[in-house]
């Protein structure tokens, strides 16, 4: 195999994930190495991105590189190129790509046809970067996750598919609360329950964030479904994290949020604003951990 790539959480053994944390430390408390230096890597951006955006652009800088971001808009996509075309087309230029995209099979796609490594910056089925930051935030306030609980409130979407993807990884209890009709996908429950995962679906939000050291959600209506705002709400109703559901989880619990949030709907504004939220330590961990990422991709990839 000439590259790696990264495209779901399970793309990494523990431990290349414990190699890739160790790194992400070492990149917070001083400069990255210049892994990058000479080299380019383009942000394929067909979903809008504040924070994944920024931080990929930022890391890239960091590591001695050069960030194209590229939109759909302003390529030869927009015209009907194929994205295999694309794929070799941006493999002979670059040497990362970075993909945030829609279906799933879209990044399976440029995965397959590109000969350096890719990177999953988001697809509707998963969001790796985002939960593999999210769990070195949470190891750096509680040390291993093994062993311990984690709570996911509401829609069982890309973050709950990661998070899933990551208790089978890291070892730690996975409890998601999700309304009947919004549960993860059945595939990466299924898969990660074979691997060991301890994972639990439930509908009583209460039940799931008891004893848990981190309480998670995400919007009811994620990109793409804001026709179903309205429905989504009637729906979840009884699904917002507030003061007294954090108050059920352990007395040293976070509560975590991938951002952006929707104050009044799926978290109380007590809480994303309370001394429990590390809501913006997540955003900023998010830097560390992709420039980890894409270190040690690169490392360990030979461009064909």
């Amino acid at each position: 195999m000439a590259h790696m790539d990264f495209l779901t959480i399970i793309d990494l053994t523990e431990a290349q994930a414990r190699e890739v944390f160790s790194n992400a430390r070492t990149y917070k408390e001083g400069t990255p190495p210049a892994t990058l230096r000479g080299k380019s890597v383009v942000l394929l951006f067909e979903k809008a991105s504040t924070r994944t955006r920024i931080s990929f652009e930022v890391g890239v800088a960091r590591l001695g590189g050069h960030p194209i971001v590229l939109t759909p808009a302003g390529s030869q996509m927009s015209r009907g190129e194929p994205l295999r075309d694309t794929a070799r087309v941006l493999s002979g230029y670059c040497d990362c790509i970075v993909m945030r995209t829609f279906g799933h099979d879209r990044i399976q796609e440029m995965a397959q046809w590109a000969d350096v490594p890719v990177i999953n910056a988001l697809t509707d089925l998963q969001h790796p970067c985002q939960v593999l930051a999210d769990c070195f935030t949470l190891e750096n306030k509680f040390g291993l996750l093994k062993g311990r609980k984690v709570a996911w409130i509401g829609d069982g979407n890309n973050m709950a598919n990661s998070w899933i993807e990551a208790a089978s990884l890291l070892h730690f209890e996975l409890a998601l609360a999700c309304p009947e009709g919004y549960d993860p996908d059945p595939g990466v429950i299924d898969d990660a329950v074979a691997r060991g995962a301890k994972v639990h679906l439930l509908r009583d939000p209460r039940e799931a964030v008891s004893g848990a050291v981190a309480v998670n959600t995400d919007v009811w209506a994620s990109m793409g479904q804001e026709d179903e705002a309205e429905f989504r709400q009637r729906a979840f109703k009884g699904f917002e994290v507030d003061e007294s559901l954090m108050a059920r989880a352990h007395q040293d619990a976070v509560f975590m949020h991938c951002l952006p949030a929707h104050r009044g709907e799926e978290v109380s504004e007590a809480v994303l604003e309370g001394g429990q939220s590390v809501v913006w330590l997540q955003a900023k961990n998010r830097l560390y951990i992709q420039e980890a990422i894409m270190d040690f991709l690169i490392r360990h990839s030979k461009k064909g």
